[in-house]
């Protein structure tokens, strides 16, 4: 049973873009939350403990930015 994965983002975010891309390649569905179209999401990322984007989320682990090592692990944890 896989965990939802939020991508919290906003457009032209280049990191944002690489992250989608990234599990677009693996075959794993996602959902984007654009914290410029909400206060609500811009909240729920404050609330987690970041200023910036793209935080990618699944389950009670969040990681910050593009980091591939950190990315892979959640991804792992998601889809297992």
């Amino acid at each position: 049973m896989s965990k939802n994965i939020i991508i919290y983002s906003t457009s032209g975010c280049s990191d944002c873009n690489q992250v989608k891309q990234l599990l677009e390649s693996k075959g794993i569905a996602f959902e984007v939350r654009d914290v410029m179209t909400s206060t609500v999401y811009q909240e729920e990322v404050e609330k987690l403990g970041f200023m910036g984007v793209p935080v990618t989320v699944a389950g009670n682990r969040a990681v910050k930015g593009f980091n591939l090592p950190e990315l892979q692990e959640l991804i792992e944890a998601a889809v297992h």
